[in-house]
């Protein structure tokens, strides 16, 4: 115990006489609540240990009767080399390219948010489906960089376009789309919703910190979108897993800036409010998470490689990639890949990927696709779905 701290008896040297008239007591003021310094206030959570490196689930689900009738995706027009950021940074020269795949990414430009990337990828999607801000009766919005913490993105989204419809976010960061995918497939399914607005956005150029190599050249800025509608029963996610592992969080955080660790001056002075990554124990555990649950969603719906069309993974490191067509036999020609072209644009980069691929390869009814996203939280979110 602090001495300083401690409370000392009370002197009867100058006690109130007895036949003193008693005084009410009165209540002690509250006690102060513990000030944090800035220094406590960054201190990093840490990984349990021992923790399993991917803690897998078997519980899997089906939605169907719902088809996409619209993809549309939007990309900033500021392209931003490798070269460009080895110069400005002094990266390694190679690091990026070798490591990721990544050659180039896109940033927005200083006026644009998260927001306005979803509404150009937005008008899109309601192009190709051939429906107006009208037919739109829910929207949402899977983003880990929102605009602001309130009012949410979504209903900014839902301002700009114009629409009479329920705006929500949905943050599971690079799962975020995959987790508002199976979200808005069921409002589909179940007839509460008939154009369902589902919409992946980022702009992460503007939560890492730029002269980190070990994370800003890995991101870029972008956002994609779909249009669920009702359709057969065949169609829709014939199999899907959402998944989630807290334990692992903090190997892919922002340390600062939420209720728990406030931002300060000092904090952002000492760059604790922006992205923060294991890359390595990162790297190890989506490898293993990516063909665990890819092989569980089509054990479960009863299919196998041959049979799926495309295969839409998440476009975060060319080597996770690779390694999953390499365990799972998936051949290179399924596989989708703009990685090298945009980097890691979280929950944009599956609906990104998507609407490319669907240009490019053509997708026809009954055709397999299965999409996968992982990242921070830890999550991760898989479908299989039936054009």
């Amino acid at each position: 115990m602090n001495p300083q701290n401690s409370i000392a008896p009370e002197s009867t040297e100058n006690a109130r006489p007895a036949a003193a008239a008693p005084q009410a007591e009165q209540p002690a003021p509250p006690a102060a609540a513990p000030t944090a310094t800035p220094a406590e206030s960054a201190v990093p959570r840490k990984v349990s240990e021992p923790r399993v490196l991917f803690k897998g689930s078997q519980r899997t689900n089906r939605v169907t009767g719902v088809g996409i009738s619209g993809i549309g995706s939007y990309v900033p027009d500021l392209v931003v080399t490798n070269a460009e950021l080895e110069s400005r940074y002094g990266f390694e020269p190679g690091w990026v390219e070798k490591r990721t795949g990544i050659l180039e990414r896109r940033y927005a430009a200083d006026d644009e948010g998260t927001s306005d990337l979803a509404v150009k990828a937005a008008r899109k999607a309601m192009q190709s489906a051939g429906i107006g801000p009208a037919d739109v009766d829910l929207l949402l919005v899977g983003t880990f960089t929102p605009d602001f913490t309130c009012p949410s993105t979504a209903c900014l989204v839902q301002d700009k376009l114009g629409l009479d419809a329920p705006a929500v976010d949905l943050q599971a960061a690079c799962s975020g789309f995959m987790y508002a995918l199976a979200t808005g497939a069921q409002f589909v399914a179940t007839g509460n919703a008939q154009n369902a607005l589902v919409i992946g956005a980022d702009v992460n150029s503007r939560i890492v910190e730029p002269a980190d190599q070990g994370t800003a050249p890995l991101f870029g800025d972008g956002a994609g979108a779909v249009v669920l509608t009702p359709g057969s029963d065949e169609q829709g996610l014939i199999c899907y897993q959402l998944g989630a592992d807290g334990s692992g969080g903090c190997m892919l955080d922002r340390p600062v800036g939420g209720t728990a660790r406030p931002i300060t001056p000092e904090l952002i002075a000492s760059g604790q409010h922006y992205l923060k990554m294991d890359g390595r124990n990162v790297f190890k555990w989506a490898i293993k998470a990516v063909t665990e649950t890819i092989r569980t969603v089509i054990d479960r719906a009863s299919v196998n490689v041959d049979d799926v069309k495309l295969f839409v993974l998440h476009q975060a490191n060319i080597r996770i990639i690779d390694h999953a067509m390499d365990v799972l036999g998936i051949p290179s020609e399924k596989v989708c890949n703009n990685l090298e072209r945009v980097g890691n644009t979280s929950a944009a980069s599956i609906p990104l990927a998507l609407d490319e691929a669907a240009r490019t390869h053509g997708l026809e009814p009954g055709d397999l696709v299965l999409m996968c996203g992982f990242g921070a939280g830890l999550t991760w979110g898989t479908g299989l779905f039936r054009w």
